[in-house]
């Protein structure tokens, strides 16, 4: 027999009843019924029930051991009984009986049970990383983790993807986020950059010749962390191809992520084909460049509506409408959680009417609402008798923000929400352009290595904030996992975008040398996207926080308390790098 075990713990099944076995796992949970104990031995597979019979050695031995000892047992199965059959366990109609017991790993005290979620804090959690993998639900995701990458990889490959590796020592690039720098020992007073993505890097390959690359990458960026983004480093599936336009892009994309979310979903459906929304389109109906369309209601621009109208507080604003149907039962508590709702995202207030019989208005502001402005909002909304109408004045991206989280909200709580279903959709028509409201300078709005729809030719005879750019986003259920874009492979529409934005000729060939370089020796139109990893598994294990599908993440601080970093370093390790240290004032 194997030294350890001859079966795992989720192996054992009604059949093998009878015969000796061995097992080796962690002690995870022990019961003492009337001094017969059962004990509930775990490892990476599966948990099988133990039994100790009183006055025997394993008793003895099992009754000290503290709670996550490895073990090691000898033992036969016995079956349990049509009565005592866990239904909850594969390994669930039988159980061990245990003759022979080895240490094989001693546990001090745990800090926190493993066998239950006992709502211990993300730090404590986070210092203990090791014995939080042990727990169901985190193993479970780490698991799911792998199963998804896998698959990646397998459905990559079979659409003619080649996976290739790209540097993680490299140049510093305006990806637009920090980067982490790297000192160099041998070049005094110069840093290396760890790639906020593999992008210039996976542009080159097209350059080269290899026509589908992909690379289940890891990016790094010195960023805040939110839920759905954490800091320091991430992963996601880096694709590029040649000789593509962006539907060709779209139509690998949609495929390998409805069987992905169809295969690891638990059985929620995937809505297929991906809608496109043009940019301002979604900006205007969802209040958000990442909608989640689970939510069935959409926002109306009714700024002309009060344009000239005598209800002061919308006069000369941008108004946006959610007309909710079907609301004639709602209490008073549906308006006034809505409006304390729309507070906590920032607003004033939110003003609201409903629509009774006959189309008569009711509500904190329908007396300001004069009949034309009741026939307009009528024609513009389509109300009629049990809709509710909420609205948000002010500026336009404050607007957008406060009424989309709004509109998700209201379809929660009026039962115009979508459960158990993935929607997916591209945001497309990106402005290539965006003016910065603090300097006027004119910026890159989003990726600025993307191709202007329109060429060199909108570059010299458009206005810069009208023109659009072959950019998109993929998003699915109201979490962006991706930008993407069809790639400037031409020297002079590179040129020409940078010098809008503000960067010479100089300023181009110095920041993006290798990359125009290559540029200028024969490259293929192409284009690519890299949906994030992390974001997609946190989709699929239906996590609320991206950190609960990461193996060994940072805080929320950016700091990794189970193994202390960030760290200081001594004198000498500075000194060989050529760094002094200026920290700053307290």
């Amino acid at each position: 027999m194997h030294r350890y075990r001859s079966h795992t713990c989720g192996e054992l099944r009604a059949a093998d009843v009878n015969t000796d076995v061995r097992l080796s796992g962690w002690l995870h949970n022990r019961r003492d019924l009337g001094g017969i104990l059962f004990i509930d031995l775990r490892d990476h597979h599966g948990i099988t029930q133990l039994v100790a019979r009183p006055g025997t050695a394993a008793n003895e031995a099992l009754s000290h051991l503290t709670k996550e000892t490895v073990v090691r047992v000898d033992g036969t199965v016995r079956s349990r009984g049509a009565e005592n059959v866990n239904p909850d366990l594969p390994t669930g109609e039988i159980e061990i009986e245990v003759t022979e017991v080895e240490v094989l790993g001693a546990a001090e005290q745990i800090p926190f049970t493993i066998n239950a979620e006992d709502g211990v804090n993300e730090e404590r959690r986070l210092e203990y990383r090791f014995l939080d993998l042990r727990r169901e639900r985190m193993h479970r995701n780490i698991m799911l983790r792998s199963a998804v990458i896998a698959a990646i990889r397998q459905k990559m490959t079979a659409r003619g993807f080649n996976e290739l590796a790209t540097p993680i020592l490299s140049a510093t690039s305006p990806e637009g986020a920090r980067d982490f720098l790297v000192p160099s020992r041998l070049h005094a007073g110069k840093f290396y950059a760890l790639p906020q993505a593999p992008q210039q890097f996976k542009q080159l390959l097209m350059i080269a010749g290899f026509d589908r690359y992909f690379q289940i990458a890891p990016c790094f960026r010195d960023e805040d962390a939110r839920a759905d983004r954490s800091p320091g480093e991430f992963y996601q599936l880096d694709m590029e191809m040649s000789f593509v336009e962006q539907e060709d892009v779209f139509q690998v994309i949609e495929q390998v992520m409805t069987e992905l979310f169809e295969e690891f979903g638990n059985g929620r459906h995937v809505t297929s084909p991906f809608p496109r929304i043009p940019f301002r389109e979604a900006m205007l109906k969802y209040g958000s460049d990442k909608p989640d369309l689970r939510a069935l209601l959409e926002l109306v621009d009714v700024s002309a509506v009060f344009a000239d109208s005598g209800f002061k507080a919308f006069a000369g604003k941008h108004v946006r409408a959610l007309a909710v149907p079907d609301t004639a039962g709602q209490s008073r508590k549906f308006f006034d959680g809505l409006g304390e709702y729309a507070v906590e995202q920032g607003a004033k207030g939110l003003a609201w009417v409903r629509v009774g019989e006959n189309n008569e208005l009711s509500g904190p502001i329908a007396k300001f609402l004069i009949e034309d402005d009741v026939k307009a909002l009528t024609e513009a909304l389509g109300l009629v008798p049990g809709h509710a109408v909420f609205f948000g004045a002010g500026e336009f991206d404050e607007v957008s923000k406060i009424m989309g989280a709004v509109r998700v909200e209201a379809a929660k709580r009026a039962g115009h929400f979508e459960e158990n279903v993935f929607r997916f959709c591209w945001i497309v028509d990106f402005p290539m352009f965006e003016k910065n409201e603090d300097t006027g300078q004119i910026e890159f709005s989003h990726n600025p290595f993307s191709m202007p729809q329109g060429g060199l030719e909108a570059l010299n005879t458009m206005d810069p904030l009208d023109i659009l750019a072959w950019q998109y986003d993929i998003v699915c259920n109201g979490v962006e996992l991706s930008s993407g874009a069809i790639r400037n492979h031409e020297p002079d529409v590179m040129y020409k975008a940078f010098e809008i934005a503000g960067y010479s000729k100089e300023d181009v060939e110095r920041e993006f040398g290798g990359m125009l370089r290559a540029f200028k020796f024969g490259a293929p139109p192409h284009g690519g996207i890299a949906p994030g990893v992390d974001r997609m598994v946190m989709l699929l294990a239906d996590e609320p926080n991206i950190r609960e599908t990461i193996a060994f993440p940072l805080n929320g601080n950016a700091q990794d308390l189970l193994m202390g970093a960030p760290s200081e370093v001594d004198e000498s390790r500075l000194k060989e790098l050529h760094l002094s240290l200026r920290k700053p004032a307290l």
